[in-house]
């Protein structure tokens, strides 16, 4: 692993909904901006974003499952990662956050933005995949291809070579990816696995399309306003093989918020690791320049 200046600060582990959390942290003015991340990645992804965001106080957390956090048996329902998520922020106090979540992150802020709306000011939501009703079939997707990844590993470094110049990840910012690699492996008996196993990742695509408590129903609910800023390439269909590069979420999104924006902009669904400037544009409230990219 290379030798860079930490940019967050941590781990500090916090019991929340019945499970042991790893929440990262740096020192700033208040209101705190609070990062969730995506299924397969974790918390140090949101590095580059943060460094861009230098003033504020940030928080940035490992869900279940990911990371350094708790790693329980399956099933992983995606509500069970927004009462995860707003009950650690209850538990840290959080009053008036930004809160900024990616994939499966934005999905989980905007349930604890519904059921804690006390934590949080305002959301920005990165192609959040809360998908059009009529794609929560009530029945699990087929078995996801993630099952499948490499799982062993020599260092983050031979990670990070082996990913570099593949699709999806040859899209992304270097740095971001580095830091994906270089945090997300844990030491092995021999070498290095996955901090997130294929088996939980996959499992996570694979209950997508559950009924998931009704996030669409939670969404009318939440006062503060939401951005939602998702890419412009539309999967509707549930058949077949997950196009990880599309967007999920439902094109008409911001129609059941209260307060929202709808943004749309010229990457795939890894917005965040394609164009971190662009996201940090978004927390520090300078609309859609790509100004620090």
């Amino acid at each position: 692993m290379t030798e860079r200046q930490a940019i967050l600060t941590g781990p500090e582990f916090v019991d929340a909904n019945g499970i042991r959390l790893a929440v990262w942290e740096r020192h700033g003015t208040e209101p705190p901006v609070f990062f969730a991340h995506a299924t397969g990645l974790h918390a140090r992804t949101w590095n580059q974003i943060i460094a861009r965001v230098p003033s504020r106080r940030a928080i940035a957390f490992d869900m279940r499952g990911h990371g350094l956090s708790a790693k329980p048996e399956s099933p992983y329902e995606w509500h069970v990662f927004g009462e995860d998520t707003a009950a650690l922020a209850r538990t840290l106090g959080l009053r008036g956050a930004t809160g900024v979540g990616h994939s499966m992150g934005g999905h989980s802020l905007a349930f604890a933005a519904a059921v804690a709306p006390e934590a949080f000011a305002e959301l920005i939501l990165v192609d959040p995949v809360i998908m059009p009703p009529a794609l929560y079939t009530g029945r699990p997707r087929e078995p996801h291809f993630a099952r499948r990844r490499r799982n062993q590993w020599n260092s983050p470094d031979e990670m990070f070579e082996s990913f570099k110049n593949r699709l999806p990840f040859r899209t992304w910012d270097p740095a971001v990816l580095r830091d994906y690699c270089d945090y997300g492996l844990v030491p092995a008996a021999v070498g290095y696995v996955l901090a997130c196993s294929p088996e939980i990742e996959a499992s996570i695509y694979e209950v997508s399309t559950l009924d998931d408590a009704n996030i669409n129903a939670r969404l009318g609910v939440i006062e503060a306003p939401v951005t939602v800023i998702r890419a412009p390439r539309f999967m509707p269909s549930q058949e077949g093989p997950m196009d990880m590069t599309a967007s999920l979420t439902a094109p008409d999104l911001v129609s059941r918020f209260r307060h929202g924006l709808d943004i749309v902009v010229p990457y795939s669904h890894f917005i965040p690791m394609e164009a971190p400037g662009l996201v940090a544009d978004f927390v520090h409230g300078a609309g859609v320049g790509e100004r620090g990219r």
